[in-house]
């Protein structure tokens, strides 16, 4: 559930900060107020596309932030930047995280419905997903799409390897070219790291050597060198632990101490005579280095990546010269994978044909409680078979299906594209997804312009709807319509002002005599008269007591 929901510096909202409670949410205000605003910054939330046009201008940067109850009773706290540059960053409890794995974060707490997102139901692919979202298919969906990819990386392979045989010499060719040039180099893993840092020490030789020279002579030769003064001091040393059992650890480490003096003593000298500062030394590995620099970048960046380069370009000639061995590997794989995709797209196929007729009784049933009563429902599958070639197969399977409706008695069902009216569309989008989120109760769900091409009685019946979705969910929900507006538990108005020459929207949570006003607004525009006063507080009132109208008029509803 959204429990808190902060904005700053987005589009014409300056600084928001709102308390979403269970139930039903209702969001109203005037057309362009920044309605869709709140639920573009949801989007942001769940991993949605970031841009410098959405900080507010002037801004260095817009933030949005959200604290979400989770099922189990403990908080999820996230966080989106945008910088004026364009640039984003997503947070999750404080640790920054991908936009990936914000998506992974938030989306099983969130299903946000943005405005027009129903005209995707017309897309047939769309409604094959509904259908697997409701029969939780999902798993073998994925199944299949992995033996999907699969078969068609070796059908790829399969075909580069039937390419002719002056396609197949010119390639050998070449790749005999580019590994010949690698295998001249000898590359070794990691070895420009390696002459990089000799480099290093060979272009600060003369420095080493000095500062060899004046450590060894200060430790081990000077006048007042550290390891023969040290002798004085442990002879003091040991007086002190004759008179004080303390000191004796310390007398106890002398010779480690005298031990590490004199291996670093050695180390020095031995250190400053091994570099070997000749410049024609220098300039080998500076000419080693330009070799190696060559390749990186041709098959680089890293040479572990021209490495991994030469491995490839080795098996693919392998497998350009023994041709007719590898057709016969590929062929038996490819066999086994089509089989093994065709197994589990079979599977799925009639999981799916099981599960259709649940689906359609059940979107009936749905449609029926928003006054489409009457409305029958069909999944029909077209034929599955490929005709050998696999044409019409896919990551999603063998399956192509499309919802048929019929929402007036006596006519035959059709293509759901072909006779909705927009009204039908969207209490149909409201139905299949609620249908499609029956099994995450505590879930937000957030519905955009719901009331797109309704009215009347028929708005009645969404607005009931969503109030008893809101028994089970948090339902946020933007509309125009009164009707819709009166059903909700929370009512928040959102209005837009003009203050110093900036425009700023606010969100203000109503109640008593503003709700009633907002109601009236809703109803009759600009001029409020107390007859449209009291038709506001009549229809509030009568949504407070439960008296839902629209049980006795789904009947009578029109078409939206």
């Amino acid at each position: 559930m959204l429990r808190f929901l902060s904005i700053n510096n987005l589009a014409v909202i300056d600084r928001l900060e709102l308390e979403f409670a269970p139930g039903l949410n209702v969001l109203t205000g005037e057309t362009g107020a920044g309605k869709s605003i709140l639920v573009g910054a949801v989007g942001l939330l769940v991993g949605g596309r970031a841009s410098a046009e959405l900080v507010r201008t002037g801004a260095d940067a817009a933030n949005v932030q959200a604290i979400f109850e989770k099922p189990d009773g403990g908080e999820l706290i996230v966080r989106r930047e945008i910088s004026a540059q364009g640039r984003s960053r997503a947070f999750v409890d404080g640790a920054i995280v991908t936009s990936a794995a914000l998506r992974d974060a938030v989306g099983l707490l969130v299903d946000l419905h943005g405005q027009h997102e129903h005209q995707v139901l017309l897309d047939p692919s769309a409604q094959l997903d509904l259908l697997d979202e409701f029969m939780a298919l999902t798993p073998k969906r994925e199944a299949v799409a992995e033996a999907f990819r699969r078969w068609q990386q070796i059908k790829d392979d399969r075909q580069r390897l039937a390419a002719s045989e002056q396609q197949k010499a010119s390639r050998a060719e070449f790749i005999a070219f580019q590994l010949s040039e690698i295998d001249r180099a000898s590359p070794k893993a990691g070895e420009d790291e390696e002459l990089a840092a000799t480099r290093q020490v060979l272009a600060n030789a003369d420095r080493l050597q000095r500062l060899c020279a004046d450590a060894y002579t200060a430790l081990y030769e000077g006048d007042e060198a550290a390891l023969p003064a040290l002798g004085t001091v442990w002879k003091k040393v040991a007086e002190l632990a004759a008179l004080d059992a303390t000191f004796t650890p310390y007398l106890d480490a002398r010779e480690i101490v005298k031990s590490q003096l004199e291996d670093l003593a050695f180390f020095l000298r031995s250190y400053s005579s091994n570099i070997d500062a000749s410049p024609a030394r220098l300039q080998d590995i500076e000419d080693r280095l330009a070799v190696l620099e060559r390749l990186k970048r041709k098959h680089g960046p890293a040479l572990a990546d021209v490495l991994a380069k030469a491995a490839d370009l080795r098996r693919e000639l392998h497998d350009l010269e023994h041709a007719t061995e590898r057709a016969a590997e590929l062929d038996v794989a490819l066999a086994a994978a089509r089989d093994a995709y065709l197994a589990a797209a079979s599977d799925l196929s009639r999981r799916r044909r099981q599960g259709a007729k649940e689906f359609s009784r059940s979107l009936e049933k749905s449609l029926a409680d928003l006054a489409m009563q009457r409305t029958r429902c069909e999944v029909r599958f077209q034929d599955g078979s490929d005709n050998g070639d696999g044409a019409r197969w896919s990551e999603r399977g063998i399956d192509q299906a499309e919802f048929y409706l019929s929402p007036n008695p006596g006519e035959d069902v059709k293509p759901l594209a072909r006779i909705v009216s927009g009204g039908e569309l969207s209490r149909i989008m409201l139905a299949l997804k609620t249908l499609a989120t029956t099994d995450a109760p505590g879930k937000t769900l957030i519905f955009d312009e719901v009331d797109a091409g309704i009215g009347g009685a028929v708005a009645d019946v969404v607005g009931a709807r969503l109030r008893r979705l809101g028994e089970r969910f948090q339902v946020l929900c933007i509309t125009h319509l009164p009707q819709i507006a009166a059903y909700g538990t929370t009512h928040f108005q959102i209005e837009k002002s003009v203050k110093s020459g900036r425009t700023s929207t606010g969100v203000t949570r109503v109640d008593g005599g503003e709700r009633v006003a907002e109601i009236a607004r809703m109803i009759g525009g600009a001029d409020v008269s107390a007859t449209v006063l009291a038709g506001a507080r009549e229809m509030l009132q009568a949504k407070a007591k439960g008296k839902d109208k629209a049980k006795g008029e789904t009947g009578r509803a029109s078409r939206g």
